[in-house]
């Protein structure tokens, strides 16, 4: 999930090509696989054996290579092709670039709106100096299994593909389409992911009404697990700033320069106030977060919109929980900076970048002067680099509520709230075509351990793999019509 990572500059490339699928395990791949039609019958899965498996399978990926950038999702498409080729199941693939390979595959079922379990296979880079694991080395160690993307998203591919295989070894007829589908890009846009496909390829997309992909936390606090069901999001707006003035000698130094200009505009940034609000989606979350928030934040929590009138509360949330408190208002980031390539020289410009986040709501032209305006400087050019639009899932789904009853079944009165992401997943160009699309991870983590994604040494429970795709199977088996 991209949680303020570096930005992709680029849009949709309607010039990519798709590439010729490669000989040996693509050899014959297509998008149907054919399954008995035989009616739904009560069944068991082997919980034990699937657990295992998952083991063994999350290893094997997270040696996979594919660290975005330059990301190299073909050799995950080719990991999950070998998987496929072995079950009989049928799979499409196709690159949106060279190596940016993305894999989908389809079981047939009834005339409800299908199911679409997604991940994306890329990672953002590790800094091994900083892991005590190698970060691609997929170490078990004290019950966790260490590597980069254990978190985000291996651990969540391996759930939804063992969940897809198991549905198709069982053999039943199911009330929906379900299809598994693995992209790439997400960590830096999704444009040659999901965004490419849903311009490239969007009849994979018709007949789809719900999808279950990244952005949920499953957390164990002092009072007990909580579940959170990721609905939407801040909206991504990335922005590049330009400043341009007299070069020179650096022993020589004119009354401005490019440099100076950006940093005396990017400080007036710093110091902007942007006006706090809390949106219904964002109160909702609040109020079921308030229950186990404590003595102090939970009253707090339960009304945010007494709260946000007290700088010095807004101001504490910050310092304490600070992916809430972004939660209150738009943020800008200041996230990259670049001038001379020499220390003596005073280049003739000077840029940063810009990761903002705006409240579901916002107005982004009405955003963007307020920008402008905070950066006091006319001569200072702003670009575009990324932005997306808004959209929410309703709960009063069927989905939802299998999702509560796997979670009820496992861990009785823990709470499954519907959450709003500051960060964003491709579960907005989903949204934007009208699929209810839920963020949603039963793998439940230790608290404080969200620091660890796209941080040093990555971490998943091993015995909540196992748990994580069982949960994750009763759920989809629930919402396709498998009776147990």
């Amino acid at each position: 999930m991209v949680r303020g990572s570096q930005g992709a500059e680029r849009g949709f490339d309607t010039r990519a090509a798709v590439r010729s699928p490669a000989p040996g395990w693509l050899a014959g791949a297509c998008l149907i696989a054919t399954f008995s039609t035989t009616p739904v019958v009560a069944q068991q899965f082997d919980y034990d054996a699937l657990g295992d498996e998952a083991i063994a399978l999350l290893r094997d990926y997270v040696r996979v290579n594919t660290v975005n950038p330059p990301g190299n999702e073909s050799r995950g498409v080719e990991f999950f092709a070998r998987l496929l080729t072995a079950e009989n199941i049928h799979f499409e693939v196709a690159e949106s670039a060279p190596g940016r390979g993305n894999i989908w595959a389809r079981i047939e079922g009834g005339d409800e709106p299908a199911l679409i379990l997604l991940h994306h296979m890329d990672v953002v880079p590790a800094d091994e100096a900083h892991w005590t694991t190698d970060p691609l080395g997929a170490e078990i160690r004290d019950g966790f299994m260490y590597g980069r993307g254990t978190q985000d998203t291996k651990t969540l591919g391996i759930e939804h593909f063992l969940t897809f295989v198991a549905l198709h070894r069982a053999g039943v007829r199911l009330n929906r389409d379900v299809i598994f589908m693995a992209t790439a890009d997400e960590e830096a846009g999704g444009f040659f992911g999901v965004g490419w496909l849903v311009e490239h390829r969007p009849h994979l997309f018709d007949g789809v009404g719900m999808l279950l992909n990244e952005g949920g936390d499953a957390v164990r606090e002092a009072g007990g697990p909580v579940f959170e069901v990721e609905v939407t999001q801040k909206v991504p707006y990335w922005f590049e700033l330009t400043a341009v003035d007299r070069p020179g000698h650096g022993s020589r130094p004119y009354p401005t320069s490019a440099v100076t200009r950006l940093i005396a505009a990017l400080d007036r940034l710093h110091e902007h106030t942007w006006t706090p609000r809390v949106v219904p989606a964002v109160d909702t979350y609040f109020k079921g977060l308030a229950p186990r928030a404590g003595d102090y934040w939970g009253p707090r929590l339960a009304d945010m919109a007494a709260t946000i009138e007290h700088p010095d509360e807004l101001a504490r949330l910050q310092e304490e929980h600070p992916s809430l408190a972004a939660l209150t208002r738009t943020t800008c980031s200041i996230t990259m900076l670049e001038g001379s390539d020499k220390i003596n020289v005073v280049p003739p410009q000077a840029s940063a970048q810009l990761d903002c986040r705006l409240l579901p709501d916002q107005d982004p032209t009405a955003f963007l002067r307020e920008l402008t305006g905070a950066l006091g400087d006319d001569a200072i050019s702003i670009r575009r680099i990324l932005g997306f639009t808004p959209a929410i899932s309703t709960t009063d789904t069927d989905l939802f509520r299998a999702i509560q009853r796997a979670i009820q079944r496992h861990y009785p009165g823990a709470p499954v709230i519907p959450a709003v992401s500051t960060g964003f997943t491709d579960s907005h160009f989903t949204r934007d075509l009208g699929i209810v699309s839920y963020g949603f991870n039963p793998a439940i983590e230790p608290a404080g351990d969200g620091v660890r994604t796209h941080g040093n040494d990555e971490r998943v429970l091993v015995e909540q793999v196992k748990l994580g795709t069982r949960i994750m199977l009763e759920l989809v088996a629930d919402v396709t019509g498998v009776r147990r």
